[in-house]
């Protein structure tokens, strides 16, 4: 069907693929949630928020779950030594999101105010962390992760939780939140009724502002002050995965792959430009055509990021020639193309019955909604 070398650069594709879906379907519900505490100022309001994402929040984390198998399978090199080496920012992650399914289901079982506002907190805080931890993440693959392997190919990680919490790192962080936020007050414009539209409206503006700053702070950050990786020798593509097969040498910067092929600046321009066009459009009350420049945005910041690194998906800081590309850390030949079938025939149904869902559930959620409907609704 295809080469070794094709099949391997399809996959990583396929896995940017889901991790842009996940960012921009589970983006918006992460997003309204951690908005929560700070635009639904009665209990009614924080209903209405709740329920514009109540049909698919679940629904939406399968994006999540899907990528993590698809990097299971067809980088298993990648999901060992990222599952080791950020094993505990993993664990705050997975305690994070127990607050997310209890929070739904719990926090409109008793009346109480207390009650109410502290699952609140829990459903901001839950959504808040994983944004964070995921862009805290991508930074420090551009610093390097501190990894080795040994001529058995036994990875030893050398870092700790805390240096993962650089600067750099932190800014990531919060250009991911800011991602998410975005997302959401956008989503909010189109399903909330009421105060909260106004509301969502001026934060959709001021977060898309503040989100282009960051990113370019962080792209000057990462031009200007943190160098990159090359390859020095050469690889086989159609050779088994090895990552101690070639030698890695250090730039001097991550944009090799500009230098190369000048048409990729396109990407810095449209990840700077679209959350602009976005506060733009939330501001004038076009609020699908904000949503859509919202998720181009997204979609342009993780394609740089990929591209950015390319080939490189884990750079080492401990031994650079160990460093994992999507040259020699994928499973076997037959495995991605197994996977790949699978794929083909899965991911059309899934996108189609995930279609069929949002257009049969679609509805702006008004507080009347929720007060008439007080014991259905979350």
């Amino acid at each position: 069907m295809f080469d070794y070398e094709t099949l391997r650069l399809l996959w990583w594709l396929l896995v940017g693929v889901l991790l842009i879906g996940f960012a921009i379907t589970d983006g918006f519900d992460l997003g309204v949630a951690m908005l929560l505490p700070l635009l639904g100022k009665t209990d009614t309001e924080r209903r209405v928020m709740i329920n514009t994402i109540g049909p698919h929040w679940d629904g939406n984390q399968v994006w999540l779950i899907t990528a993590g198998g698809a990097i299971f399978a067809a980088w298993p090199l990648v999901y060992a030594t990222a599952f080791s080496g950020f094993y505990w920012a993993m664990l705050l992650v997975l305690f994070a999101l127990f607050f997310r399914p209890i929070g739904f289901e719990y926090r409109s079982k008793m009346p109480g105010r207390r009650w109410r506002n502290n699952w609140d907190l829990g459903l901001c805080l839950g959504s808040f962390v994983p944004a964070l931890v995921f862009g805290v993440a991508f930074g420090n693959l551009f610093l390097g992760v501190p990894f080795s392997f040994d001529e058995l190919t036994r990875s030893t990680y050398t870092g700790s939780f805390w240096a993962l919490l650089n600067p750099f790192a932190i800014v990531t962080g919060l250009i991911s939140v800011l991602m998410m936020v975005l997302q959401g007050a956008v989503w909010l414009q189109m399903r909330a009724g009421g105060a909260i539209q106004q509301r969502s409206r001026n934060t959709a503006g001021i977060t898309g502002l503040l989100l282009s700053a960051l990113l370019i702070i962080a792209g000057l950050w990462l031009y200007t002050s943190i160098p990159g990786y090359s390859i020095s020798s050469s690889v086989i593509a159609d050779a088994g995965s090895n990552p101690l097969s070639k030698t890695v040498i250090q730039s001097a910067n991550w944009f090799g792959n500009f230098a190369l092929y000048p048409q990729l600046w396109l990407l810095p321009l449209a990840a700077v430009v679209f959350p602009l066009l976005t506060s733009l459009l939330a501001w004038a009350g076009r609020y699908g055509l904000a949503f859509l420049t919202s998720s181009l945005g997204i979609s342009s910041i993780i394609l740089l990021a990929g591209v950015t690194l390319f080939p490189f998906v884990m750079p080492s800081s401990t031994d650079m020639s160990s460093s994992l590309t999507l040259w020699d850390a994928t499973s076997s030949k037959l495995t991605l193309e197994i996977m790949l079938w699978v794929a083909m025939v899965f991911v059309p149904i899934i996108l189609l019955y995930t279609t069929w869902c949002y257009v049969k559930m679609w509805r702006r959620i008004e507080p009347d909604f929720i007060e008439q409907n007080n014991v259905s609704n979350y």
